[in-house]
């Protein structure tokens, strides 16, 4: 992340946590985007206008490219695949390394609940930097795809059935573990909703994926946990009460599997921690999990 991003970017220690929560109800669908600015401006914080709160808050794109799509070490696509008990068929991001020697292993990237916007795609261009073969599907794709806004992204996402996207993200699993120039070897990595597909790719499919890293993300349904072996590398915000109050339950799950799992909690964190285009964006808890997340990959793709 450049200096220059984080200076256009408004300190998180000034904005009340209350702001954070109500924008994790508004991000989620608790709450709509007229209640979201009534409560933020119910706020009465020294020197910061609605306006400053509200646009630290909501994503800025423009802040999130760290690895430029006209990158020389890699080659962004878009590719198609078959998704039967899905909607048929699924689109996404597909980008690799453009010099393989050899055989590389695949990541499934999955966004938030709002379409696949530039951030996520970017999170795809870092893994094929680092070597991967790295696909980010796009659930809106039945629609018509991510419509450049996140509001509009999440209404449509919220109007798709939720069995078929989920459909959709094995389908994109399936289709990436047999690519031409992958290894064989798969591993998936999401966001907050991406980190629930996570859990759940981990649950479900746990012969097909070989590593999982769920970003602040839920688990599967309790049926299907007791398949999780790992091994699965799981984030965790300590201000996300949300999601970690799940936490204790699909732990204990986990050790009664002798699931092959590591958890990290990050201090102070916001949920959304990684997303480097809004002021919940943590740099050192962003680098930390990063490093974590490529290693663990490298270790278990390899």
């Amino acid at each position: 992340m450049s200096a220059k991003n984080l200076n256009e970017q408004l300190d998180a220690k000034l904005i009340p946590q209350q702001a954070f929560d109500w924008y994790d109800e508004y991000a989620h669908g608790d709450i709509n985007r007229r209640t979201f600015m009534t409560r933020l401006g119910s706020l009465s914080v020294a020197g910061l206008s609605l306006g400053l709160i509200s646009s630290a808050l909501i994503p800025n794109y423009a802040l999130a490219e760290q690895v430029s799509f006209n990158d020389p070490d890699i080659k962004a696509s878009y590719a198609e695949f078959d998704s039967p008990n899905g909607h048929g068929k699924g689109n996404g991001y597909l980008v690799v390394p453009s010099k393989l020697n050899s055989k590389a292993p695949t990541v499934l990237v999955v966004h938030e609940n709002r379409g696949l916007n530039p951030y996520v795609k970017d999170v795809a261009r870092r893994l094929a930097k680092q070597g991967f073969i790295a696909f980010a599907p796009d659930a809106l794709f039945p629609l018509g795809g991510y419509p450049g806004n996140d509001d509009d992204g999440r209404a449509m996402q919220r109007s798709l059935d939720r069995d078929k996207i989920e459909q959709d993200f094995m389908a994109a699993a399936t289709w990436l573990k047999k690519h031409e120039n992958g290894s064989g070897k798969l591993g998936v990595v999401g966001f907050c909703f991406g980190g629930y597909i996570s859990n759940l790719l981990a649950a479900a499919m746990p012969k097909q994926i070989d590593a999982a890293v769920p970003y602040y993300g839920t688990p599967a349904k309790a049926e299907l946990q007791a398949e999780v072996k790992g091994p699965i590398l799981i984030h965790f915000a300590e201000q996300d009460k949300r999601v970690n109050a799940t936490w204790p339950d699909y732990e204990t799950v986990l050790k009664a599997n002798n699931a092959n799992y590591e958890a990290h909690f990050y201090a102070g964190a916001q949920h959304g921690f990684h997303n480097d285009s809004t002021s919940r964006f943590s740099p050192k808890d962003a680098e930390l999990s990063w490093q974590r997340t490529v290693d663990f990959f490298k270790k278990h793709l390899s």
